[in-house]
C-alpha cells in the first residue's frame, strides 16, 4: 500500500471514531454503541483530524496516477471541510436536512435489527441520543452567542421533526414508538427451528429474548423520546426567538458551499442564466410531450389523466414498494453486459420507505464496505396512499441503476485500485448528483422512456433541477426574475415565489414541493448541484467524442470515467482532458 493511501486509510478508521453515525453508514463495526460529539469540541477534534491530514498529504509524494488522483482528491475534500470550520457554519447548522438534528435519529434507520446483539447495540444508542442533542445545542448556543444562528424558517421545521419523531403530534406516530414496535415484532417472532432446544422437530416458539434487553431497549426509546421533545422545547422557546429572519445566504457563504457541493467554483451569474435557458426548453418540450398524451391537450390536461387516471397509478403503500423494486430489478437486468458491466456485488437494489416527519425527496443510501448491506433507495410517502406512475421511473433510474447505485458501488467495487477515502467518503455532489440526473437522460437516449407518460416524467425532474437553479441562485443572492419572463417579472426572489414557480414549473406535488424550498433555503449550493453536475458530464462526453471521433464508444466512456472513482468538478475535467468549467 502506498503512503498516500496509508494516510487515507487511517483516516477513515479516525473519522469513524469520531462519528459513530458515519461508521455505520459507511457499514464499519465497533462503533455501533456510540454517538457523535456535535459541540463544539467536537468540531474542533474533526477539524484536527482534518488538518494534520493534509499535512500528511502535502508531504507524500504520489506513487503513480492513482496515487496522484487521490491524494489532489483527497487534499482538496479535506480543504473544504476545514473551510466550512473557519467560516464557523457548524454553529449555525440547523436545517431540515442533513444535519446533527437528522443524524442523531436517521443512524437508527442503517442499523441491522436482526439479533439480541443487534438490538442491545440499538438500545446502547439510544439512551446516548439526548447527550448527543446537547452537544448540538452547545454548538447552537454558540452560534447565536456570535451571533451565527440559522433562519427561523429552519428552527420552526426543526421543531416540526423533533416533535414528530418525539411522538407529541397527536394523529403522527412517533419514530422511536415505531422503532420499539419493531422490536417488539422481532420479539414475537418464532425463532429458528435450530434454536428451539426442547420443540419438537421442524416446530419454533417465541424468541426468547431477555427481560434485560427488553428494559434496555424500552428505556432507549424513551430517552431518545425524550431527547428529542428536549430539542424541539428547545428550538421553540430559546432558539427561534434569536433566530434570523434573513434567509439568502448571501454571495460569500453561496461560493463556499459551491467548492463543497460542486468541487468547482462557477460564475454564478451566468449559471444563472443558463438556468432560465433551460427551463423555456424543457417548458417547450413539455408541451409538445402534453399532446401526446392528452390527445392534443394541454400540459394541465394532461397532468390530469397522469395523477388521476386508476391503470396510470400504484394503490398501496406496500404495492408502490413492490413495483419500484420491479422497476429496479428490472433496469439492472436490461443494462448489464448490454450498457454497463455491473458488478456481481452491486446487482442489488433493496427499495425502503423511510419513516415520516424527514424530507420527502427520495434518496440513495450506499452498500456497506463489506457488501453485507446492499444499497438503498429510499421512497418518502407523506400523507399519499395512492401513487401516480409517470414521475417516479425516471427517478427510479436516477437513484438506482444507471444513476446513485451504479457510480457510488462501482466506486467501492474498485477495492484496492482507490483509496479507502475515495471509495467510502468521495461523494461530490455535483458529481454524484450530476451523473444520477445524466443517467436518466441516458435511459431517454436508450430508449427506456419511450412511454410519454414516463417521457413526461423525465422532463418533470429535469425541469425542477432547471427550477433549483433558478431559485437556489436566486433567493440565496436576492437576484431579479428577468423582465422577459411571464412569471413575475421583474421581482425579487423569496420563499413564497420560490414556491409557487417550482410547483407551477415542475408539475411537483405541492406538498413535496414546500418540503424542497425549505431544503433550498437550508441548505445552500445544494440544489443547484444536479443540473450543474449534468451539464458537466455532458461536457465531458462531448469532448470524449470530438477526441475519440468515429472510434468513440458509449459503454467504454463510462467504464473509463467510473474507473476514476468520485472527483470534484474541475479535477473531473482535468483527468477527463475536457473543456473548461462551464461560467467560468
Amino acid at each position: 500500500m502506498s503512503r498516500i493511501f496509508e494516510i487515507a486509510d487511517q483516516y477513515v478508521n479516525e473519522i469513524a471514531a469520531l462519528d459513530p453515525t458515519l461508521s455505520t453508514a459507511l457499514g464499519i463495526p465497533g462503533h455501533e454503541r456510540e454517538m457523535p460529539d456535535y459541540s463544539p469540541d467536537g468540531t474542533a477534534a474533526v477539524a484536527d483530524l482534518n488538518r494534520r491530514t493534509v499535512g500528511d498529504l502535502e508531504s507524500a509524494a504520489p506513487d503513480g496516477e492513482r496515487d496522484r488522483i487521490a491524494r489532489d482528491f483527497m487534499r482538496e475534500r479535506l480543504s473544504v471541510r476545514l473551510a466550512l470550520v473557519e467560516a464557523k457554519e457548524n454553529l449555525r447548522e440547523l436545517r431540515i436536512i442533513a444535519s446533527p438534528m437528522q443524524g442523531a435519529r436517521s443512524v437508527f434507520d442503517q442499523m441491522p435489527k436482526e439479533s439480541e446483539e443487534d438490538w442491545s447495540n440499538i438500545a446502547a444508542r439510544l439512551k446516548l441520543v439526548p447527550e448527543a442533542l446537547a452537544g448540538f445545542r452547545a454548538s447552537l448556543n454558540e452560534g447565536i452567542a456570535q451571533g451565527l444562528v440559522a433562519a427561523k424558517r429552519q428552527s420552526r421545521e426543526c421543531q416540526r421533526q423533533a416533535e414528530i419523531w418525539s411522538g407529541q403530534r397527536e394523529g403522527e406516530p412517533g419514530f422511536f414508538d415505531l422503532l420499539l414496535g419493531t422490536f417488539e415484532k422481532f420479539r414475537s417472532e418464532p425463532s429458528p427451528p435450530a434454536l428451539s432446544h426442547g420443540v419438537g422437530e421442524g416446530e419454533s416458539r417465541e424468541r426468547p429474548v431477555s427481560t434485560a434487553l427488553a428494559k434496555d431497549v424500552e428505556a432507549g426509546v424513551q430517552a431518545a423520546k425524550d431527547g428529542y421533545a428536549e430539542m424541539a422545547r428547545y428550538l421553540r422557546d430559546e432558539y427561534e426567538p434569536k433566530a434570523n429572519e434573513e434567509e439568502a445566504a448571501g454571495e460569500d457563504r453561496y461560493r463556499l458551499m459551491n467548492r463543497v457541493f460542486l468541487g468547482a467554483s462557477i460564475d454564478l451569474k451566468e449559471t444563472y442564466e443558463w438556468g432560465w435557458e433551460e427551463q423555456w426548453r424543457i417548458d417547450r418540450e413539455m408541451e409538445e410531450t402534453a399532446a401526446k398524451i392528452a390527445d392534443g391537450g394541454s400540459v394541465d390536461d394532461a397532468m390530469e389523466i397522469l395523477e388521476h387516471d386508476p391503470s396510470r397509478c400504484v394503490d398501496g403503500v406496500d404495492a408502490y414498494q413492490s413495483w419500484l423494486q420491479e422497476l429496479h430489478d428490472e433496469a439492472l437486468e436490461a443494462l448489464h453486459g448490454m450498457h454497463f458491466d455491473i458488478d456481481e456485488r452491486i446487482r442489488r437494489i433493496e427499495v425502503m420507505i423511510p419513516p415520516p416527519g424527514g424530507a420527502l425527496a427520495p434518496y440513495y443510501s450506499g452498500p456497506s464496505e463489506d457488501f453485507k448491506r446492499p444499497g438503498r433507495t429510499w421512497w418518502p410517502t407523506g400523507t399519499r396512499t395512492v401513487f401516480p406512475k409517470w414521475s417516479a421511473v425516471s427517478t427510479a433510474y436516477h437513484e438506482g441503476v444507471p444513476g446513485h447505485h451504479l457510480q457510488v458501488g462501482s466506486s467501492r467495487c474498485l477495492g484496492d485500485k482507490m483509496s479507502r477515502f475515495q471509495s467510502l467518503l468521495g461523494f461530490v455532489s455535483g458529481y454524484g448528483e450530476g451523473w444520477a440526473l445524466y443517467a436518466e437522460r441516458l435511459m431517454g437516449e436508450l430508449g427506456f422512456l419511450e412511454n410519454p407518460d414516463y417521457y413526461m416524467g423525465l422532463l418533470s425532474a429535469q425541469a425542477l433541477r432547471a427550477c433549483r437553479v433558478i431559485v437556489d441562485i436566486g433567493m440565496h443572492l436576492e437576484l431579479k426574475i428577468p423582465e422577459n419572463e411571464k412569471f413575475h417579472p421583474g421581482e425579487v426572489w423569496n420563499h413564497d415565489l420560490a414556491r409557487e414557480f417550482v410547483t407551477v414549473r415542475s408539475r411537483q406535488e405541492p406538498e413535496f414541493v414546500k418540503s424542497e424550498i425549505v431544503r433550498y433555503l437550508g441548505w445552500p449550493g445544494q440544489a443547484i448541484s444536479y443540473k450543474v453536475g449534468e451539464r458537466k458530464w455532458l461536457e465531458v462526453r462531448e469532448a470524449a467524442k470530438r477526441k475519440a471521433g468515429a472510434s468513440f464508444d458509449l459503454k467504454q466512456f463510462h467504464t473509463d470515467v467510473l474507473d476514476l472513482g468520485p472527483l470534484g468538478l474541475e479535477q473531473l475535467e482535468r483527468e477527463m482532458g475536457g473543456v473548461g468549467v462551464s461560467g467560468k
